[in-house]
């Protein structure tokens, strides 16, 4: 069932974030990152192969589409820190549906973070649909600010590659069915990289 759900999700909005960037460039790409990293519900899992895709026909610039998705992430990824970091745990477990995410979310990267502490914001970056919630475990715990950017950098960038580097390469396929398969078996990785992911997290919460 999920995925499916995922496989629709990407196929249905893959058109409307291309016609966005398309049409707003390196500003909508930038605030789409920015977004998604302040754990807004944006996909950063269409976003980026759109992006790859754009600049494999020459749409927009490769190096510049790379700064201002890597910029917006810093921003939004900082953006909720400072949150979590100043207003402290009532204040944001409070508006947690202004983010749309739910408390047994957060309580367990809270506790996958004070286990692991820097390697879990690191690894959390490469997690589908779940990436930005570390930031705000790193600001309860008052994580130092270059800390958490060097590991949260670190894990961004490889995901970030990747998944411009599908839509790069794979999107770019003048053969429907080739891109169609890629898709499909794109939304299963990601699936499967999310499921074990969150198992892992919440088997560690439960013990």
């Amino acid at each position: 069932m999920f995925p499916l759900l995922l496989f629709s999700i990407l196929n249905l909005t893959y058109g409307a974030i291309t016609a966005l960037i398309s049409q707003y460039g390196y500003y909508a790409i930038f605030a789409l990152m920015l977004l998604e990293a302040a754990a807004f519900p944006v996909p950063s899992e269409v976003v980026l192969p759109a992006v790859g895709f754009l600049a494999a026909n020459g749409t927009i610039d490769p190096a510049i589409s790379f700064a201002a998705v890597i910029f917006g992430g810093i921003i939004g990824m900082a953006v909720d820190y400072y949150i979590a970091y100043f207003l402290g745990k009532d204040v944001v477990y409070r508006h947690l549906a202004f983010f749309r995410i739910r408390e047994e979310q957060l309580n367990a990267f809270d506790e996958w973070f004070a286990a692991n502490g820097a390697f879990a914001v690191f690894i959390t970056r490469l997690i589908p649909l779940v990436r930005a919630l570390i930031n705000f475990p790193a600001g309860f715990a008052q994580m130092p600010i270059r800390k958490f950017l060097i590991y949260s950098i670190a894990g961004t960038l490889i995901w970030d590659a990747l998944l411009i580097g599908f839509g790069y390469y794979a999107l770019s396929l003048s053969n429907f069915y080739y891109v169609m398969a890629a898709i499909i078996a794109f939304a299963l990785v990601l699936y499967l990289v999310y499921y074990f992911a969150m198992k892992r997290i919440g088997g560690r919460k439960k013990r």
